[in-house]
């Protein structure tokens, strides 16, 4: 097995690996703290589209976590990207949002037109929405039907809160795809190919010396096995150790909470 320190950038999920609602998880300060120590590039990679970059450094910070803006990306900062290269190649689309005021926000900031009216929408664009309602699935519904495309800023069926889980973008999206008889076009978040591109971009790392850390299977883990980023899977978030039954192919490391990573390090050293 590989040591965990070896890898030059590490990549970290937020919600259910770094904190879940306001709680930091165990390990996560003293595990980020030692990778900066010795030189790593940490960045923090969410499918979130309910908070800015800004909002999820902050939150990090208010949990004594040291980031900056720039090492935080999010499935709204990446739908924002997408849609800024489509205006480069002379495209012009008007995006109907169903979402919340970060992911409008982050659309807004990259100079994407926004609009409320279903037949003047090239695309719909569906994030976490926490107040959606028969109306905006109204809106969406009468948008792909004129003709717009069906976008899904990510693929989360579901987040991960203290006790609970709430419905998250996939929710909204098969809703709309039912009531429109379309068929989502595009995922932007994790684990397309485009949010990879993206991020090792960003990173300026050669694949193979990354490490994706996250909690859940279908997202975080799978971003890392499609792209050729070596993964290690927590145990704290969606996924639990019996769901692990159901895949062919494992994590690089699977750990019970961010405690272990230092751990692994320490008995290969």
């Amino acid at each position: 097995m590989q040591d965990v320190l070896a890898y030059e950038t590490y990549f970290f999920d937020l919600d259910g690996t770094i904190f879940i609602g306001d709680l930091l998880l165990p390990g996560v300060r003293q595990t980020l703290q030692y990778l900066r120590e010795q030189g790593k590039q940490v960045l923090f990679l969410s499918n979130t589209t309910i908070r800015t970059r800004e909002e999820c450094r902050n939150r990090l910070r208010l949990m004594g976590v040291e980031a900056r803006t720039e090492e935080v990306v999010t499935a709204a900062s990446v739908s924002a990207a997408y849609f800024r290269e489509m205006q480069g190649m002379n495209r012009k689309p008007q995006v109907l949002v169903i979402g919340e005021q970060a992911l409008k926000y982050e659309m807004a900031g990259g100079g994407t037109v926004l609009t409320d009216e279903p037949m003047e929408a090239t695309h719909v664009l569906v994030g976490m929405d926490r107040d959606f309602d028969y109306e905006k699935l109204h809106r969406a519904m009468k948008a792909v039907r004129a003709g717009a495309y069906l976008i899904a800023a990510n693929p989360d069926p579901n987040c991960p809160v203290v006790g609970d889980l709430l419905p998250d973008t996939w929710a909204m999206v098969k809703a709309i795809e039912a009531a429109s008889c379309g068929t989502v076009q595009e995922i932007i978040g994790k684990p397309s190919a485009y949010y990879a591109e993206k991020v090792l971009e960003q990173s300026g790392t050669r694949r193979e010396n990354c490490l994706m850390v996250g909690d859940r299977m279908d997202t975080d883990i799978r971003f890392g096995l499609s792209h050729g980023i070596n993964t290690a899977l927590v145990l704290t978030g969606v996924t639990a150790r019996e769901d692990l039954e159901q895949y062919s192919t494992m994590p690089d490391h699977i750990w019970t909470s961010m405690s272990e990573m230092l751990q692994d390090h320490l008995r290969l050293s």
